[in-house]
């Protein structure tokens, strides 16, 4: 068995072992769920020390761990995994989160077997989208994570919760609907018969154009319900306050991934003269993601509230760094991602504290924390200025490489797109004087502070903020050589951008 099937699969040999486990041991059932996340995190940074970043091709990317074995014959299906510098950052994200969630699940008091049960199997879906080269596999993991989720923000969620859980998995599920139909009609196309997604990537110039654009609408409907992009959005802002903070946080940390990273590993690569047709309005929608999502997250009063719409902001600076269509571009929209998952699913967890105390998010019922609480608000603090670009924190290095990227291709959109940035830090210095500044409010005179718990989920998070705002090149050597041979891939398609 493989280094990528092991990572992929064993959460899942975790999930089984907890079904065998009597419900009453919770405690039990907790540390199976720990130390399975922990061991599947493991496992990835083996894929890392494994990992060599100079190997690109000629073309296509060279895929590293690769396992290949006849699946369904009939159809051409292989389990087809590997992994490149672009996959490899994304899949160590999942397994680190997930570990780091599950500390701070311990919260979670009722049906705690059924909980982890879920959570596990929801990180089997999402590293198999990550590792699968297969787009038959690739969907049946894409379609995995949707089960889990469904159930952990129906079950385990707020007052709303039914209705935000049939929200999400109603747009979720129309959306793979489309992206199954464009899965069908690549295998159906010109010499194609296969979902392999490196044989795809070659055979691609046979296609029509206006094939490529039909395919891509197809796969993009699909993607951007994740991502998520305007107009698909209005799914987000609900099911991460409706979630449990461990949910909210892998959530927004990891699922949120997987439209982008499709974006480039499917849109692009396979269909590029579908993705040029579109990048004009792709450029569009990564604008009003920046803005509008900046202004949703200032009107808030609720935390996660506000924290859900800064995500639909900060996913936007992804696709502005995809439409630049060059390797500063990309390599800002993976370290964005990268970024957005450390920094977001940090500021959730955070969120998550105060809310276990206090029960409620409301900005202004608090004021004066500062004093009362000084290392939750240290850690608030330096997340938040993080999340608004502050230089020497790690999202100002990846939002600062897609502003670059996409500045000499899209001039007066990204010098508007500015103004998210400005909002951004608006309306999160606004929060750290609400909460954290003036008077102390009686009514939280006892509050106590961040507990080991909490700092053992939370503080390697706060670390990485801080280390990959002085050190994305211990991202960027990995992505780099791959991003970049992907933005040459179809550079004679591409050509009339630069």
């Amino acid at each position: 068995m493989g280094l990528l099937t092991t990572v992929t699969f064993l959460p899942l040999i975790g999930a089984i072992i907890i079904l065998f486990i009597p419900k009453e041991k919770v405690a039990v059932i907790r540390g199976s769920a720990i130390f399975t996340t922990f061991a599947t995190f493991v496992v990835s940074l083996f894929l890392y020390a494994g990992f060599d970043p100079s190997l690109v091709g000629d073309g296509v990317p060279v895929m590293q761990f690769t396992e290949r074995y006849e699946w369904i014959a009939t159809f051409n299906v292989f389990y087809a995994m590997g992994i490149d510098g672009l996959s490899l950052p994304i899949i160590i994200l999942t397994t680190l989160i997930c570990f780091l969630a599950s500390i701070y699940s311990v919260s979670i008091k009722e049906r705690v077997k059924e909980f982890f049960f879920w959570y596990l199997l929801l990180e089997v879906g999402m590293v198999g989208v990550f590792c699968a080269t297969d787009l038959f596999l690739f969907y049946l993991f894409w379609e995995l994570t949707l089960v889990p989720m469904y159930f952990l923000i129906g079950v385990w969620g707020g007052p709303r919760k039914e209705y935000a859980a049939i929200k999400f998995f109603l747009f979720t599920l129309v959306g793979s609907v489309f992206m199954l139909l464009a899965i069908i009609a690549v295998y159906f196309a010109p010499n194609s018969g296969t979902f392999d997604m490196l044989k795809l990537m070659e055979i691609n110039s046979s296609w029509s154009r206006n094939f490529q654009i039909v395919a891509f609408i197809g796969f993009y409907l699909g993607l951007s319900v994740k991502i998520p992009a305007f107009p698909f959005h209005t799914w987000l802002p609900l099911a991460h306050v409706e979630a449990p903070t461990p949910v909210s946080v892998i959530l927004a940390s990891v699922l949120l991934k997987m439209g982008c990273y499709g974006l480039l590993r499917i849109c692009y690569s396979i269909l590029p003269a579908g993705f040029e047709w579109f990048l004009p309005y792709f450029i569009i929608i990564a604008f009003i993601n920046i803005v509008y999502g900046a202004l949703c997250a200032m009107a808030q009063t609720d935390m996660k509230k506000m924290i859900a719409y800064s995500s639909i902001n900060h996913m936007g600076y992804c696709l502005l760094g995809m439409a630049a269509v060059s390797s500063t571009g990309f390599n800002g929209a993976v370290l964005q991602m990268i970024n957005h998952g450390i920094i977001t699913g940090a500021l959730f967890l955070l969120v998550g504290v105060l809310y276990d105390r206090a029960h409620t998010r409301d900005i202004s019922a608090f004021g004066g924390l500062g004093a009362k609480v000084p290392v939750y608000a240290a850690l608030m603090v330096l997340t938040c200025f993080a999340s608004l670009g502050l230089p020497g924190l790690a999202g100002f290095v990846s939002e600062f490489m897609c502003f670059l990227g996409a500045f000499p291709v899209w001039k007066m959109w990204t010098i508007l797109s500015v103004a998210g940035i400005l909002i951004t830090a608006a309306f999160f210095l606004r929060m750290i004087q609400k909460v954290f500044l003036g008077p102390l409010n009686e009514k939280w005179a006892d509050l106590p502070d961040i507990n080991t718990r909490e700092l053992l989920a939370i503080g390697p998070l706060a670390v990485l903020t801080v280390l990959f705002g002085v050190w994305p090149k211990l991202i960027l050597d990995i992505t780099n050589p791959t991003v970049t041979a992907l933005a040459e891939m179809h550079s004679t398609i591409f050509k009339y951008l630069h």
